[in-house]
């Protein structure tokens, strides 16, 4: 029997699933405050970039919610969606670090790695109640990548604020935050090309 028979069931018949999706958006949207107050405050590119990427993840959950009870297809759309949010958040910060390093100055490291710790203690929480769901459609995949990176970021710029406070330059700063942009273009390309995918084998592609 053909596959396109028998469509998954939407995740929405977890009820957990959707729990979690808001308690990772309050999370995410109040990280996001809390951030830019951080990155204003220490200057930190990093902790810039960090801000930026709780914004787009706030807002990727709030799509991932509203998508929740539809068919695949309409899934794997919002997917393409979050893929671009990772892509532009990466080119975004790609383009900061740049003019840091020509106009910068060396960020304020107490301020930005307490900043981090914070995010970091957040964003394991966000991406433990969302492990389970890390082999799902490639809305689910986007959201549990959304959180992995966000979690690996968190370490990154910890040890960049370590890294400014013993040698006194932006080069640690900087240097995280290329790791992030660069973090996200990866995960953007792989939640593209699985969204991708389900569309041409979605029942609606084909009629």
């Amino acid at each position: 029997m053909s596959a396109h028979c028998c469509p998954p069931p939407p995740p929405s018949a977890d009820p957990a699933y959707r729990k979690v999706l808001w308690i990772a958006l309050v999370l995410n949207a109040t990280m996001f405050a809390v951030e830019i107050a951080g990155s204003m405050q220490s200057g930190s590119v990093s902790l810039l970039a960090d801000a930026i990427d709780f914004f787009g993840d706030a807002a990727n959950y709030a799509l991932s919610l509203a998508v929740l009870s539809m068919a695949l297809a309409w899934r794997a759309k919002a997917s393409l969606l979050n893929a671009a949010s990772m892509a532009g958040f990466g080119i975004f910060v790609l383009g900061r670090a740049l003019w840091s390093a020509l106009h910068g100055e060396p960020p304020q490291a107490l301020t930005m790695g307490a900043v981090a710790l914070l995010a970091l203690a957040v964003n394991v929480l966000v991406a433990w109640l969302l492990y389970r769901y890390r082999n799902g459609d490639s809305n689910m995949r986007s959201v549990w990548i959304c959180s992995r990176n966000d979690a690996i970021g968190n370490v990154a710029v910890a040890f960049a604020a370590l890294g400014v406070f013993r040698t006194g330059a932006a080069w640690p700063d900087l240097l995280v935050a290329v790791g992030m942009a660069a973090l996200a273009l990866s995960g953007a390309w792989s939640v593209m090309q699985q969204a991708l995918g389900e569309l041409r084998d979605s029942p609606h592609a084909h009629a």
